[in-house]
């Protein structure tokens, strides 16, 4: 079924110059990049994007990380592009991501963990909506 979902590159990715590489192993897996917006998230904008979280210990930090630095957003297309891009990137706990996927492969920490991507369609439209407003940043 094809599906489009949201893939983020945080600060942490962006500075470390890893924005060619997510997009490499993206395209290379066979999906397609129909939208792609490089941005300074406003603080509300990453308040919104993360709400499932208000609440929890670690949402605070979570949203001053991703306001601290550009981050690259991609609408993602393809064959259950959901649950692919997931299986690409690994795990949160970058630490536990098996060699290979992207958090595997780059992630220095949970919370440094290079990407973000939707974990369900729905959630997936909703993130795609938040991060492509006009009220989410510029650059």
């Amino acid at each position: 079924m094809n599906q489009r979902t949201l893939l983020i590159v945080k600060p942490d990715g962006v500075s470390r110059g890893l924005i060619g590489e997510v997009i490499r192993r993206v395209e290379q897996k066979g999906l397609h990049i129909v939208r792609l917006r490089m941005i300074y998230p406003r603080r509300k904008c990453m308040e919104k994007l993360y709400d499932i979280h208000k609440g929890k210990s670690f949402f605070e930090d979570l949203v001053s990380f991703m306001s601290s630095g550009p981050i690259v957003a991609m609408v993602v297309e393809g064959d259950e592009a959901v649950r692919v891009v997931r299986s690409l990137i690994g795990p949160t706990d970058g630490r536990k991501a098996p060699p290979g996927t992207i958090r595997g492969d780059y992630a220095i920490s949970i919370s440094r963990n290079v990407v973000h991507a939707a974990d369900s369609l729905e959630r997936a439209e909703y993130e795609i909506e938040v991060v492509f407003s006009e009220e989410c940043g510029d650059f």
